[in-house]
Order: structure tokens, then C-alpha cells, then sequence
């Protein structure tokens, strides 16, 4: 909320200059340079093992199977929180990155099916989860020919999500806010079904939706929710849904466009939608199992670990 003079909160102030600092710094910086900082960045916040590193412990312990307070977990933790700075330092960079760079150094398995179905003029789904640098998978799809449409959370302050919204705008993707500026909907599904029904490409991260339409499925053991958004956008429209998942490779970057998931032949709309956001959440479990380190989730995402609402409270 903004003060009575109109002026944004100290701290929203801060946040906001420092992204503005960090999109036109760090790009300059040579880029072992910049790599090295944001990676002593993440040792200290890793050293330091403040609440989102616990978090991110806690969920890779389900991952791996392990407990949060292993030797195993502390050192995954580690390279997965320099993985999510690399990711930043990355985000920061990327507008100046060549389209040789990206091209050249993203390694992409099964993509056929994404030309494949938009040479027909058949819409395509991605659902990915948060791996990897999602950024430069975009930026690798706009040069390949093939401008997406993607949709972000409102951020706050509100000029940090325009900033946000111009920086993917300006790697060659349409982007639409999940919601409007008063918090409530933005539209979004209406204007994705009709790219899809153009025969365009979506780009969606599913892997997190603890709202009340989120679709709970069992993930790693336990039940959490996802984004139906995909299975409904490829059920309404015919689209094919492609789960993806992404990782870093060495210096570059990997991806890997897994089967489509089917539409049931059978089932009620709820049921379909079900049956595939399961699914999709089975891929997810896969890729994420083989690099977990490249997982950036840092927040609660479990049913179990969700605190009670005060409604629930007896």
C-alpha cells in the first residue's frame, strides 16, 4: 500500500531499485565476474540458513528421501540455492546474451514435437516447473522461430512487475499478468485459449498453485496442489500439452520436451483435468528426481507444511 503522499514504502523502494540496479549492472560485468559474485551471495545465505533455506531443505529432503538435517541435504541445498542465483545472474544478463549464445548452448531433446505441432498450426502447451533457467528456454524458443505467449504474477511494487513485464517482452515473449491491478482476474485464460486456438505456443510454470483451484496430486509421497491451467487450456482448445523440464548443464542449459499427455477418453471435465494434472506432476517428479539441485522452490509446497488457517484452528 502506498503512504498518504503517495510515495511507495521504504521497502518496496528498495526492492524496486535494487532489480533496476541489477538489470543494468550486472549485464556489464564480465560474465565469470558476475557468476562469482552471485554465487558468494548464495554461500552466505547459505551459511547463514535463514528461513527460504530451510524451506528449500525441507522440500529437497522429500526429493531425495532424506532427512532435512543430512549431510546430503546441506550439500544439495548449496548447489541448489548457487543454482537459483545462477539463474538470477542469468536473468540479469540475459538481454545481452547473443542469439549464438542460446542457440548454441541450450541442448534440447524431443523439441520436434513443438515444431511439429505448430508447423499444423496445432496450438502447443508447455507446463515446466521452476528449473532451470526458464528465461533462456523462452528466449531459445523465440529464436527458433516461434514467439510464445506466457502469463506472471502481479509483483509489487508495481513498477517492478513492469519492469519485469517489458524485460520478457523485450526477449520476444507476450506476457500477460495472472491477475489485475486490483488482485482479481486479469483474463489471462480467455486470451491464452485464443493463441492456442491460433496454432501458437503457451509457456506455463505448474508446479506450485496452493490456491483453492489448484488440483492436489500425490508428488514425491505426498499431496500438494498444481495449476490446472494446463490441462484445461489443452482440453478446451486441442492443443497438445508438453510437459518440460530444465536444468543446467556445465555452462549451458538443458531441456527436455517430454510425451504429450493425452486428453481421457472418459470422465467428467473435472475428471480429465485430474487425471492429466496428474500426470504432467509425474514428469515433473522425474526430471526434478534426476536434477534436484536445479529445483528452485523455496517456499511451502505440500499440503502437510501449509500452516492451518485460523478457521481451522480448534
Amino acid at each position: 500500500m502506498n503512504r498518504p503522499d503517495g510515495r511507495l514504502p521504504v521497502a518496496d523502494r528498495i526492492v524496486a531499485a535494487s532489480y533496476a540496479a541489477g538489470w543494468v549492472v550486472v549485464r556489464r560485468l564480465p560474465e565469470r565476474l558476475a557468476g562469482w559474485i552471485f554465487q558468494s551471495i548464495a554461500d552466505v545465505m547459505w551459511r547463514r540458513q535463514g528461513k527460504a533455506v530451510r524451506r528449500l531443505e525441507s522440500n529437497l529432503a522429500r526429493v531425495v528421501g532424506a532427512d532435512a538435517g543430512s549431510t546430503e541435504v546441506r550439500e544439495l541445498s548449496r548447489a541448489g540455492l548457487r543454482s537459483y542465483f545462477r539463474y538470477w545472474a542469468e536473468a540479469f544478463r540475459l538481454p545481452s546474451m547473443s542469439r549464438e549464445r542460446i542457440l548454441g548452448g541450450t541442448h534440447a531433446s524431443g523439441e520436434q514435437a513443438i515444431f511439429d505441432n505448430l508447423a499444423r498450426g496445432h496450438g502447443v502447451v508447455l507446463a515446466l516447473p521452476h528449473m532451470g533457467n526458464w528465461d533462456v528456454a523462452g528466449a531459445w524458443l523465440v529464436h527458433k522461430g516461434h514467439p510464445f505467449t506466457t502469463v506472471a504474477e502481479r509483483l509489487k511494487p508495481e513498477s517492478l512487475f513492469e519492469r519485469f513485464l517489458a524485460y520478457r517482452q523485450s526477449l520476444g515473449m507476450e506476457v500477460l499478468p495472472l491477475t489485475g491491478k486490483g488482485g482479481g482476474s486479469g483474463m489471462a485464460f480467455g486470451t491464452l485459449a485464443q493463441r492456442l486456438r491460433a496454432g501458437r505456443a503457451v509457456c506455463l510454470p505448474a508446479d506450485r498453485d496452493l490456491t483453492a483451484s489448484g488440483v492436489e496430486v500425490d508428488f514425491f509421497g505426498a499431496r500438494t496442489r498444481m495449476a490446472p491451467g494446463p490441462a484445461l487450456l489443452a482440453l478446451q482448445t486441442g492443443a497438445a500439452l508438453l510437459p518440460a523440464t530444465l536444468w543446467f548443464e556445465g555452462s549451458d542449459w538443458g531441456l527436455r520436451i517430454h510425451e504429450e499427455i493425452p486428453v481421457p477418453e472418459e470422465g467428467t471435465r473435472r475428471d480429465k483435468v485430474a487425471v492429466m494434472t496428474q500426470q504432467m506432476a509425474s514428469v515433473f517428479e522425474k526430471g526434478i528426481a534426476e536434477h534436484p539441485e536445479d529445483w528452485h522452490m523455496l517456499q511451502r509446497l505440500w499440503l502437510d507444511d501449509l500452516e492451518p488457517r485460523p478457521a481451522d484452528a480448534s
